[in-house]
């Protein structure tokens, strides 16, 4: 069982996350906020009014100590929700580690660490694909000799859906960026048999409860199939489709919003019938504000329900040999399958998406549902029928403003008072690095051990790199 615990600050993340390991959470998922993600400092002026808002921001060393004050990363999986910048993530989660006394083969948890599916449904890239692709890969590298217990590559189709995708498309999208992945790491010199076994992904469970299990159970059997026949793994590790399971955010409504309990439920079901490993339910709140503390308890304690009364866990597949099920299963995969033959035709998904179809097959099937909940055909229960003019008032999430300037006058003071000559010889060291060939992780570590920031690591890549432009 997962919840998010990315909260305002890295103070008050900390407090969320003691909060739900004594209330039996085994794995922490962590949002970061919107200038975490594409690699800004919290005192930057492109991060103005948006620090906290989304998310824990992180810009320190300082930040990352404080988010796992008094939590043991030896015992603790922690998934982040991070891709431009998961290196940098990953190597302050490595040193913050260190500095409770826990060697990085003892770490366990996952980056989502997928940049594809940023040119495609969220947008907040950084680098073009091939250097994106480098560093993607370079973590595969890195944590094979360095955290085997880690998942390198968390590839998602949750945002894919949550961009308007069918099953069918966040199927054959988030399967057609695995063989991206798996193919570069190929030709990087990896074997696929070692790193295969740490990828995992990461699907949406949306409303249609049958489709949804049907499509988990597709994966299953689409990549083991993809790993076997088209790369040739022999390692039955290696073709496992491990995955992570988010209940959908879209699906979440403003109106009537304890109607989402009910939603949440249900998909958090499909995916336990579909076979998820770990599983993230969102809270009631969710399309108002960041969740409030009573909204998270209420989410966990559905999981718990689903986990521990419902039964439905004891069983594998307990529906594998429904009729329904069966068909809906082959008929996705079908589907599937004839969307990667067309992603395979323009070039594989890379080629696919910088040629913007992947994003047109997206709006499109966005459009056509959106024109279904507009004309009525498409219910949404408390929104276009059932609705209610008596709406209660809700109490939701607040940031503080004058947490958010503590923030910001952190980064600051942490800025003054380190060796910047140091910080300067690392930066320079990281920057000759991305100019060649070889692996990047040790030197942004050796950043983050001499305090560098988020950002000015990131801004080193980007001086080499480039910042990527989409063609619209």
């Amino acid at each position: 069982m997962r919840q998010y615990a990315g909260y305002t600050t890295a103070e008050e993340s900390n407090k969320r996350y003691r909060y739900l390991l004594d209330h039996g959470v085994s794995g922490l998922s962590v949002a970061f906020d919107l200038p975490t993600q594409i690699g800004y400092d919290s005192n930057h002026e492109m991060a103005l009014n948006e620090v906290g808002k989304v998310g824990v921001p992180i810009s320190t060393p300082d930040d990352m100590m404080q988010l796992f004050k008094d939590i043991p990363l030896d015992t603790v999986s922690t998934s982040m929700t991070i891709n431009a910048t998961a290196a940098i993530l990953l190597a302050l989660y490595i040193v913050t580690a260190e500095k409770q006394g826990v060697k990085a083969e003892q770490l366990q948890g996952t980056i989502q660490n997928d940049i594809l599916k940023e040119y495609v449904a969220r947008g907040t890239y950084i680098y073009p694909p091939e250097q994106s692709m480098r560093i993607v890969t370079d973590i595969f590298d890195f944590c094979s000799t360095h955290i085997p217990k880690w998942n390198t590559i968390s590839i998602s189709g949750y945002h894919i859906r949550e961009a308007g995708s069918t099953a069918a498309q966040e199927l054959a999208f988030t399967l057609a960026d695995g063989i991206a992945y798996v193919q570069a790491a190929i030709e990087k010199g990896l074997d696929v048999d070692t790193f295969g076994k740490r990828l995992s992904f990461f699907f949406n469970a949306h409303n249609d409860f049958l489709t949804e299990v049907a499509k988990f159970r597709a994966a299953r059997r689409m990549w083991a199939h993809i790993m076997k026949d088209r790369f040739g793994a022999t390692n039955e590790k290696a073709m496992m489709c491990r995955f992570h399971t988010q209940t959908g955010g879209s699906t979440l409504t403003a109106q009537q919003i304890d109607n989402n309990v009910v939603r949440t439920t249900i998909q958090a079901m499909s995916a336990v019938l579909g076979g998820t490993q770990s599983l993230h339910t969102n809270s009631r709140d969710e399309a108002l504000a960041l969740p409030s503390d009573e909204a998270v308890k209420l989410a966990l304690r559905t999981q718990q329900v689903i986990a521990h009364e419902s039964g439905i866990a004891d069983h594998p597949d307990p529906l594998g040999g429904s009729y329904a099920i069966e068909q809906l299963t082959d008929k996705l995969e079908a589907d599937a399958k004839t969307i990667i033959a067309d992603i395979d035709d323009l070039g594989g998904a890379v080629e696919a998406i910088e040629k913007g179809w992947v994003q047109g097959e997206i709006a499109r099937s966005a459009y056509e549902y959106q024109s279904k909940v507009d004309s009525g055909e498409q219910v949404i229960v408390g929104v276009n029928k059932y609705a209610s003019d008596e709406e209660k008032d809700t109490e939701v999430l607040a940031i503080d403003p004058q947490a958010v300037q503590k923030q910001i006058k952190g980064v600051a003071d942490f800025k003054s008072k380190r060796n910047n000559e140091h910080v300067n010889n690392r930066l320079a060291e990281l920057s000759a690095a991305a100019k060649g060939s070889e692996n990047l992780m040790p030197a942004i570590i050796t950043c983050v051990k001499h305090d560098c920031t988020l950002g000015e690591i990131s801004d080193a890549l980007r001086a080499v790199f480039g910042e990527y432009h989409p063609n619209l």
